[in-house]
């Protein structure tokens, strides 16, 4: 990892396989950084859809940080799947994956871009996937997966355009990890070649090098664990 971030850092969803990964290749070289997650206690729980708590987790840092990373999202959970056609499709799911994958990062978003620096380079990542590019979606099926990151992508495009105004070397992206081996995942691997499936740990510091190699004229988009562009 290039030497950009130095941190303060934040990750959100650190007791996840990316997030953890996230937080000890950071550690690793050095930056100073906090974990967050729902299954976390006291100051360190963080529930994508409970604002306070997201608020309380914003008011407890003790620096203004550097590099703020949402490495969350939801694919599929007790026997909900992605959906594969028209007829799967159920309006409580459907919000469940709204909730998680778009409105709680945009409510991150609203408590944590506040505590960055408002002068020099600062980061704001969240994890988002290429099914959710409308342009490239040739298969089909997963419509909540699909739908509820392309409307973070927008939050971020949005989001990219307000902190601009406060900070103009402020660069607020989404990335696309590529298929890593984690529970959100694993269920759908069979098909993924072996040099495409990522272990966690090579994920989180390809995903670094690809954030400490962008500059504010990409912010507000959409790259790939290479650094390859996305179309929306």
């Amino acid at each position: 990892m290039a030497q950009e971030t130095t941190g303060p850092a934040v990750v959100i969803g650190a007791s996840g396989g990316i997030g953890a990964a996230l937080v000890a290749a950071l550690a690793e070289e050095g930056v100073t950084v906090r974990g967050f997650a729902r299954s976390f206690a006291g100051a360190d729980r963080l529930e994508l859809t409970d604002e306070d708590s997201i608020a309380a987790a914003a008011a407890s840092l003790t620096a203004p940080p550097q590099l703020v990373i949402v490495a969350t999202g939801l694919l599929h959970e007790g026997a909900h799947t992605p959906e594969k056609s028209l007829a799967a499709l159920d309006p409580a799911w459907l919000a469940r994956q709204y909730a998680v994958n778009a409105i709680g990062p945009a409510l991150v978003a609203k408590h944590f871009l506040p505590t960055q620096p408002r002068t020099g380079r600062t980061l704001f990542a969240v994890l988002s996937a290429r099914v959710a590019s409308i342009g490239d979606n040739r298969l089909g099926g997963w419509y909540g997966y699909r739908a509820s990151k392309a409307a973070l992508n927008q939050f971020v495009r949005t989001l990219s355009i307000e902190q601009r105004r406060r900070n103009d070397r402020s660069i607020v992206v989404a990335v696309h990890p590529g298929t890593v081996d984690t529970a959100l995942s694993r269920p759908f691997q069979g098909n993924v070649a072996a040099d495409q499936l990522f272990a966690p740990d090579r994920a989180a510091v390809q995903l670094l090098d690809v954030l400490d190699g962008l500059r504010p004229v990409d912010s507000g988009r959409l790259f790939d664990w290479e650094g390859t562009e996305i179309a929306p």
